[in-house]
This record gives C-alpha cells, sequence and structure tokens, in this order.
C-alpha cells in the first residue's frame, strides 16, 4: 500500500464537477467518477472532508442580476444548493461502501447533521468522510472561503483545490497553447497578483492557518490519491 503524505485532507470541489460538461444539474456519471476517487483516497486510511459548491443548480450574485431576488436571498438558495448536492454525493459514495456524514451550517436536521467541529473530527477520525454543506451559513462568502475555514477548523494537513486544469498556468491553457503550468505559488504571490485561483480570503485563511493549498484535476482518475501520496501534480501554494 502506498504510504500518504498527508493524513487529513480537505477536498473543494466546485458544484460544476458534478455536472457533465457544458451542462447544469447533476449528472450520474459524474458523482460516481468523484465518489471513486475519493474512495481511493479513503483507502489509504486517510481522513477527508468535502466541501461542494452548487454553482451547478443556483449561483446567488447571478440569480440576483437577473431577476427580482435580493442578492442576500440568491446567497441563501446557493447555500441551499450545496446541502443537495451533499446529499447526492453521500449517497453515491455510500453506495460504494465509504462511510459518510453530512455536516450543515445551515440547519436542516430533517436531512443531516448541524456543523460540530468536535462531531465532524470525530466521525473522521472514524474514518468517515464529511461533507460539509451550506457554505458558512453566511451570505457574501464564497464555498472556498468556508472549504478554507473548515480545513483551518477541523486541522486539515492540506486544502486540494478541484479546478478543470491540473494546475495554475502563466496564462489560460484553454485558449494559449504556450502556457505552462506553475509548480509552486507562494501564499503572497496569488494574492499579491490576485491570481484566479480561489478566494483570496480563503488563500489569507490558510496561509494563516499554515495549511498548504493543492490546485489539481481532479476528472484524472488517481490525480487525488497521486497528490495525496506526495507526487508532484498540480500547484503547490503554500510560504515561499
Amino acid at each position: 500500500m502506498a504510504n500518504p503524505k498527508y493524513k487529513r485532507v480537505l477536498l473543494k470541489v466546485s458544484g460544476e464537477g458534478l455536472c457533465a460538461t457544458g451542462a447544469t444539474g447533476i449528472d450520474g456519471g459524474e458523482l460516481r467518477r468523484l465518489a471513486d476517487e475519493i474512495k481511493l483516497v479513503v483507502d489509504l486510511g486517510v481522513q477527508v472532508g468535502v466541501v461542494i459548491g452548487g454553482g451547478n443548480i443556483v449561483r446567488g450574485a447571478n440569480i440576483a442580476r437577473d431577476t427580482p431576488i435580493e442578492e442576500t436571498t440568491g446567497h441563501y438558495m446557493g447555500m441551499l444548493a450545496t446541502i443537495i448536492n451533499a446529499l447526492s454525493v453521500q449517497d453515491t459514495l455510500e453506495s460504494i461502501g465509504v462511510a459518510t456524514r453530512v455536516q450543515s451550517a445551515l440547519p436542516v436536521q430533517n436531512v443531516c447533521e448541524n456543523f460540530i467541529r468536535r462531531r465532524a473530527m470525530r466521525h473522521m477520525e472514524k474514518n468517515r468522510v464529511v461533507i460539509f454543506a451550506g457554505g458558512t451559513g453566511n451570505p457574501f462568502v464564497t464555498t472556498d472561503t468556508g472549504a478554507a475555514l473548515r480545513a483551518s477548523e477541523v486541522r486539515a494537513d492540506v486544502l486540494l483545490k478541484a479546478t478543470k486544469v491540473d494546475g495554475v498556468y502563466t496564462s489560460d491553457p484553454m485558449k494559449d497553447a504556450a502556457a505552462t503550468r506553475i509548480e509552486h505559488l507562494g501564499y503572497n504571490e496569488v494574492i499579491d497578483k490576485r491570481l484566479k485561483v480561489m478566494d483570496l480570503a480563503a488563500v489569507d485563511l490558510c496561509q494563516r492557518s499554515k495549511i498548504p493549498i493543492i490546485v489539481l484535476d481532479l476528472k484524472k482518475t488517481g490525480n487525488m490519491r497521486a497528490v495525496v501520496c506526495g507526487e508532484n501534480i498540480g500547484t503547490m501554494i503554500n510560504d515561499r
């Protein structure tokens, strides 16, 4: 068995990671793919927490621009979307034998637990994947920042930021064939250059908590497991 470098990880997945390319909603194939990647890591004995966005269902800021819905209401709608996504991932993980709990910052007692830090950590110690839903429970805060907050609270060793590409590039690799992957960045470089890696508040919080961020492509089979085992994949963000 491979020897993992990290014992407790927090995975941040966008809502778009649950839908087919160019689509919205939830795709069964993408759900299973994500669950399989998480299981590869759980099988190593690594403790896993997950934060999932809600953009595949609704983006609070966007819906407020196009409708009479107030932006604050839109953000709460987005938080509810993350709960829907979390429940879908929970059932998919449990269908392949991975014990899972959903904890929400917004109380929805009939479908999941309320977020309680110590309980979340006990679940993780018992090798249950904990999916943190409902954002932070507050509007105007991104799920990136929610992921950094939960990573700090449960004392994760690393925050894994799943994207559509395998790291941070010198320019958009979808548009520029000459773009090259950057293997290592400092927190301050990301913040000072306003690099669109994560919400800057999330990067600042990880810096204060001394939690490295690794940006990786989760669509590539085995990438998450490889990163957890210390392979040089994606882009590492930490103190330089």
